[in-house]
């Protein structure tokens, strides 16, 4: 990976060092710049964004803006509290990754991004109908066209269709899914659910099954 260079952004110093990790673990150039001001003097092979105070529609900007470039990819650095409002642009080749995470996760997520990390398989791609679940890229399409999951609509998704008949509580899918107990009551979960289905469409939201005095099921 010698020679390639990351361009990271950012309207603060809080992950220069972070970023910096991978100068040594990948080999690569680290140029810094801000989401006000992005022109970067030279090419560069991915863009590293710290969503810090970033909203969706800048993202969104600074998508498009990456797409004219070529279609560089995009990591989005992104607080733990701020995670259930994130929203990678459908048609970017983008990821996030958690301010709290190691070095060593953003090592694997930068080289994948990247294009040097050849795990993708076949088997990241879901088909349910005419649905398109992406495991590898967060990504999910209805009849070939991109739905807009947010982050927390998407992991619900496709954490029940990736474990098809079986029925799960609430309580379960608020740990499954989101990790902590959301100070919001598990009723959070049903606003969720009506959601994906009313973006899905009805033959996909079929299959997302309310099991009266338990939860959800994904029937395949």
């Amino acid at each position: 990976m010698a020679e390639k260079c990351i361009l990271f952004m950012a309207r603060t110093t809080r992950f220069h060092e972070f970023a910096r990790t991978l100068t040594q673990s990948l080999g690569v150039e680290v140029s810094l710049a801000t989401p006000d001001s992005p022109n970067a003097a030279h090419d560069f092979d991915l863009l590293m964004l710290d969503g810090d105070g970033i909203r969706n529609d800048r993202i969104d900007q600074i998508a498009k803006w990456l797409e004219d470039r070529g279609g560089i990819p995009m990591l989005v650095i992104v607080d733990d509290e701020t995670l259930p409002s994130l929203r990678l642009p459908a048609h970017s080749r983008s990821d996030f990754i958690c301010a709290s995470a190691s070095p060593a996760e953003l090592e694997a997520r930068a080289r994948r991004l990247m294009g040097d990390d050849d795990s993708f398989n076949l088997d990241d791609i879901l088909h349910i109908d005419n649905l398109v679940i992406n495991l590898a890229t967060y990504q999910v399409y209805l009849d070939d066209e991109p739905v807009d999951l947010t982050l927390m609509e998407y992991s619900l998704l496709s954490f029940l269709a990736t474990h098809p008949n079986r029925a799960y509580s609430r309580e379960v899918l608020l740990h499954r899914v989101w990790g902590f107990e959301y100070c919001g009551g598990t009723r959070t979960v049903d606003v969720h659910i009506r959601r994906i289905r009313s973006k899905v469409g009805p033959q996909i939201a079929a299959h997302i099954t309310t099991v009266r005095g338990v939860g959800y099921l994904f029937k395949d």
